[in-house]
């Protein structure tokens, strides 16, 4: 099936044109799409992260399946908004790239990168964990990392910044979410970083669903709670939560 692209602004000039049409295979997603046109372009491939994508002048997920004839339109990071850095503030349902959010945020005026990646471990509660399923709202969760965004500007003057959740299924091992905070120095760097992730647990709509090997549980309910046992346990996960 054939596919029409179209790139603008630092997409249009790495690739030497404005539009062109792909041959691809049935269930291509704009992911996979997005995969070849970026294999042997590591500037673009860097950018990445925080450019968005729309098929038939819709945005779309990632994961979104294509379709013969689709317009799928490359849409860098637009001028107004956050001019002076890269704030990167997504929910997506696609495995993790931590070296890719990185290089997203780095920039020649910042000394330091630090990030941070959350992963599943095996073990909760004192039970054995195999899964966890992530649910967020998404419009919802986006903005409230935007706020914590304007918190760590407005705090530090941090202007390079990315948080990237992932959704849906995850076994353990897997990234569920990775933040980076590029700033001139380390100090601030690594105190943004920190704050991120507790404003991220305090404010941010993702809720998580513990898989084990005798059951489940959403994390934050109490209902699976035994009664007698209600106060230790909730102690046990806010302080597991807080390690994480």
């Amino acid at each position: 099936m054939k596919i029409t692209l179209r790139y603008f602004a630092l997409w249009r000039e790495q690739l030497g044109c404005e539009v062109e049409i792909r041959e691809v295979a049935p269930g291509t997603t704009v992911n996979t799409l997005i995969d070849a046109v970026v294999v042997n372009q590591p500037q673009l491939a860097a950018l990445r992260p925080a450019t968005m994508f729309m098929v038939n002048q819709e945005y779309a997920p990632l994961s979104q399946p294509l379709h013969d004839g689709d317009e799928v339109a490359v849409i860098p990071p637009v001028s107004g908004g956050s001019p002076t850095g890269v704030r990167l503030c997504k929910v997506v349902d696609t495995p993790l790239d931590v070296r890719e959010v990185i290089q997203a945020v780095s920039n020649s005026a910042s000394g330091a990168v630090v990030s941070f990646t959350g992963t599943v471990r095996d073990h909760s509660l004192g039970k054995e964990v195999v899964a966890l399923d992530y649910e967020a709202y998404p419009a919802a969760a986006e903005k409230m990392m935007r706020q914590v965004a304007d918190e760590i500007a407005e705090r530090w003057g941090i202007q390079h910044f990315a948080i990237i959740h992932r959704v849906g299924h995850l076994v353990v091992g897997e990234a569920s979410v990775v933040i980076a905070v590029a700033s001139a120095h380390r100090h601030e760097a690594f105190a943004a970083c920190e704050y991120v992730i507790v404003r991220l647990k305090e404010i941010v709509p993702i809720w998580k669903k513990e898989a084990y090997t005798d059951g489940a549980t959403w994390i934050g309910s109490e209902a699976n709670y035994p009664r007698g046992h209600r106060e230790t346990q909730e102690e046990t996960a806010l302080k597991e939560e807080n390690q994480r």
